[in-house]
């Protein structure tokens, strides 16, 4: 059996997106409700943030165990402000590498909820036109998870994406085949040494340490490989 027959597969243009297609996504999310939609590394699942059933359903449709937490995307710096405790230095990173490959853990405000991430929040702002437009329709973060099960490689295209989650989404965005990109650098602005850079991705440490001014002969200090 096909399984993209289950859900409904929309096909977009990255250049030119179709507004209807966000908005009938946007208001699939708002209702609790699983998009797969594009990122600059891979295909997402995106659910409202801010509502934890939504999450709930995230975890339970990728097998994800609660105790590994969610990041979230938001649009821009500002929307990100609302969400989580900038200190100077994330700021200026933010400023330098974002949108791009990059996520940035923080300690969070008190509207995220404790099942995306009981502790601080880790975001993410997607060098992708269609996510872009997607969060601003939606007006609130949406999370940054891989469309897949936990476990299984990230889905560059639609059809690795619904094999492995096997359609337990409500629409999927195809923009077509993804280039195979890493999956995003992390640096954590709440961990010891700070910042601490805990994944390395397309994004080196080096480029992130040298925009914090950080002296070289204390790099290999504040990088902690996953």
């Amino acid at each position: 059996m096909d399984k993209r027959k289950a859900i409904k597969i929309v096909k977009v243009d990255q250049k030119k997106p179709d507004y209807k297609v966000i908005e009938e996504a946007a208001s699939i999310i708002k209702q609790g409700g699983l998009v797969i939609y594009p990122t600059e590394t891979c295909y997402g699942l995106a659910a409202n943030a801010l509502d934890p059933k939504a999450v709930k359903r995230v975890y339970e449709v990728k097998n994800r165990p609660y105790n590994k937490p969610l990041s979230i995307a938001i649009s821009d710096l500002e929307m990100a402000k609302k969400y989580a405790h900038f200190t100077t230095e994330a700021e200026k990173l933010a400023k330098e590498l974002l949108p791009g490959p990059l996520t940035i853990a923080l300690p969070k405000k008190p509207v995220i909820p404790d099942i995306v991430n009981p502790n601080r929040i880790a975001i993410r702002i997607p060098d992708n036109p269609v996510a872009i437009l997607l969060i601003r329709e939606v007006g609130v973060p949406i999370t940054a998870t891989s469309a897949n099960k936990t476990g299984d490689p990230p889905p560059y295209n639609i059809n690795d994406a619904i094999n492995s989650l096997v359609g337990n989404v409500d629409l999927v965005i195809d923009v077509g085949q993804l280039p195979k990109v890493q999956p995003s650098t992390i640096v954590d602005f709440t961990e010891k040494p700070c910042p601490l850079i805990t994944r390395v991705g397309p994004i080196p440490p080096s480029k992130v340490l040298k925009i914090l001014k950080i002296p070289q002969e204390k790099w290999k200090n504040h990088i902690k490989c996953e």
